[in-house]
């Protein structure tokens, strides 16, 4: 189903910036704009200009709720005799002789970064205006001491173009979209001008007042199944460049960053979602299209939606009862049919505790569980066990947490578990506990159901969430 209010509501609540937030960021702006007009700055200045998902109109909410990233680009007329690094340095120290901007100023290769705490981070980049071309826009790059072609303005008007193909604002709600699905996921790697630019390939002027973008599910589906195509068909990382800077020695990739694995890593997330959505569109069940779109987009999807939860999932059933059928019971379709038969929503049970470490997952960190029974990994009398594997009870289940590559995790980590449990059991736990040894952590078989362990990694240095595994179900039969 489309749920098309849902996601309205959802846009709204969660993934749009908040109108107060873009205000004081209108205000900032104003107050910046207004500092440098009246400071001894030496460029003479032409205008400012958005820039950015601010001018493109995909800003959206930090996930993690601190600050977002804003862009305004000052134009200046060339100064003579000056490098490229002389314009970005001279920024900075006006910003620093001001009282108000002395501490929330930042210096970077092609900008002058004002913090305002809790709140947005404003990249002030100057933006040269004919210094040896009439009218071609340069930008600075401090590092090299070079200036380097740049098209912002004709870039930002080919994305509002393409939008206007879409209708309804359709381009730009999916773009939210899909970067709130980035950085909520975390499974890749793709800075927000290339992601804005790969979904705005997709669009052209034969779009406008199509069927496929007859509303925001819609227009997502469309956009997602065009991008996934196009990835498909290249298996090697290609260039994507500002459609006014494509070829020559000017030429903008801004793919250029991406390596190969990260690529390929985008091509296969794009890929399983794009079935993901497709799945949530066709299922005719509201609940379990709700279950769909959260599994893409988290719980804040559909938020007013309270679902059954134990629909779909598993039936509670008495580990003594004497007449207990077949297929009674989520463990018995386990034993029966394999770990395939839990269903995907299964991981998200009403009584697990969220975490609350500052979210800053590094998406190259993989991390996986693995277990044994009768002793830990290194154990000579380890036995192993898989997910899902059907287990008795009145034994002791050592869990692990490793790399993805098999290579120990690192000691500048440490590793919390998340203990779920489920069916027959005299009081739920779905609360975090310390590993016990290493990266390792003890339990005891008892209760007869399909529990859940997850590793959640975190840094010791500060504190921040770097990773976190896929579940480890551990299936209690009698």
């Amino acid at each position: 189903m489309k749920l098309i209010e849902h996601f309205n509501d959802f846009l709204r609540d969660t993934v749009n910036l908040n109108a107060t937030r873009l205000q004081t960021l209108e205000k900032n702006s104003e107050a910046i704009e207004t500092y440098l007009r009246g400071s001894d700055w030496e460029p003479s200045i032409q205008c400012f200009e958005r820039q950015g998902s601010w001018a493109h109109g995909t800003i959206i909410r930090p996930v993690d709720q601190g600050e977002f990233d804003a862009d305004l680009l000052v134009l200046v007329d060339p100064v003579e005799d000056w490098t490229a690094a002389d314009y970005v340095r001279s920024l900075v120290a006006t910003f620093r002789s001001s009282g108000v901007y002395r501490d929330k100023v930042k210096g970077w290769p092609y900008c002058a970064t004002i913090t305002y705490a809790n709140d947005a981070m404003v990249d002030v980049a100057p933006l040269v205006i004919g210094r040896e071309i009439a009218g071609r826009p340069e930008v600075c790059n401090r590092s090299a001491d070079r200036f380097e072609r740049s098209e912002p303005m004709a870039y930002t008007a080919w994305l509002i173009e393409k939008n206007s193909y879409s209708g309804s604002n359709s381009f730009r709600k999916v773009t939210r979209l899909i970067k709130f699905l980035r950085d909520i996921k975390t499974r890749f790697v793709c800075s927000s001008v290339l992601l804005t630019t790969l979904l705005a390939q997709q669009i052209n002027e034969a779009d406008k007042g199509s069927a496929e973008f007859a509303d925001v599910p819609t227009a997502l589906q469309t956009v997602m199944g065009r991008l996934d195509d196009w990835l498909q068909a290249r298996a090697d990382k290609p260039a994507v460049c500002n459609p006014f800077l494509a070829a020559g020695a000017d030429a903008e990739d801004f793919a250029s960053a991406w390596t190969q694995d990260q690529y390929t890593n985008f091509r296969a997330s794009i890929h399983r979602y794009r079935g993901w959505i497709d799945e949530a569109i066709v299922t005719a069940d509201r609940d379990a299209s709700v279950r769909a779109w959260r599994r893409l987009f988290g719980d804040d999807f559909a938020a007013s939606v309270k679902l059954d939860e134990s629909a779909g999932r598993f039936a509670l059933a008495s580990p003594t009862a004497p007449a207990r059928t077949a297929l009674q019971d989520l463990v018995d379709l386990v034993v029966t049919f394999g770990r395939s038969a839990i269903p995907v929503n299964f991981r998200r049970v009403p009584h697990m505790q969220r975490p609350t470490w500052t979210d800053r997952r590094d998406p190259d960190l993989e991390v996986v569980v693995g277990a044994t029974l009768k002793g830990g990994a290194k154990s000579m009398y380890a036995v192993p066990v898989l997910s899902g594997d059907p287990l008795k009870p009145n034994q002791k289940i050592w869990f692990h947490a490793l790399r993805s590559s098999g290579e120990p995790i690192g000691s500048e980590f440490v590793v919390h578990w998340r203990i779920t449990n489920t069916g027959d059991v005299p009081a739920p736990r779905g609360d975090y506990y310390a590993s016990e040894l290493g990266h390792e952590r003890a339990e005891t078989l008892e209760w007869r159901g399909v529990h859940l362990a997850e590793a959640f990694v975190v840094r010791r240095i500060d504190g921040s969430l770097a990773s976190i595994s896929e579940p480890f179900y551990v299936v209690i039969t009698d």
